[in-house]
């Protein structure tokens, strides 16, 4: 099973990154590969979400559920879709000079053999990016902050 784990400081606080991290249904507009997103159900701190994601001619669909720990854990778990496995968390830490700790980490598995062993010839790569999309989404709704 491919797993990532990552920690980045940013120049912004837990909430804000918290804020940007739990809005799942804006992550078409920069998320890569991902072409759709809709929260279908919530339940207090915990909601539900369908995202399709795709590439060229591949596109699958899968469902999470996600828990909210406002403001610095977000916990997701798979629900259904084309995998066997998938767990995601988030951990935003604040620091004494205002900056924030971003704890990352994703561990996943496809049921189909051609996805997986594709996803995991990729896979660090993949998840920088995507890392790394959340972090210029940060300074698009935050600015450049000190």
């Amino acid at each position: 099973m491919p797993q990532h784990i990552e920690k980045r400081t940013l120049p912004y606080t837990p909430e804000q990154l918290f804020s940007l991290v739990s809005d799942v249904e804006k992550y078409p507009e920069f998320l890569p590969w991902c072409l759709s997103s809709r929260i279908t159900r919530r339940e207090g701190d915990v909601f539900y979400a369908d995202l399709v994601i795709g590439y060229k001619m591949v596109q699958e669909k899968f469902t999470s559920k996600v828990t909210l720990n406002k403001p610095d854990r977000i916990h997701v778990e798979y629900i259904r879709g084309p995998m066997k496995h998938l767990s995601n968390h988030w951990n935003f830490i604040a620091e004494p000079d205002g900056r924030c700790t971003i704890d990352f980490y994703v561990d996943f598995s496809f049921r189909n053999i051609f996805l997986q062993n594709l996803m995991g010839a990729f896979f660090d790569k993949i998840v920088r990016k995507m890392v790394s999309a959340f972090e210029e989404r940060a300074k698009a709704l935050y600015g450049n902050q000190p």
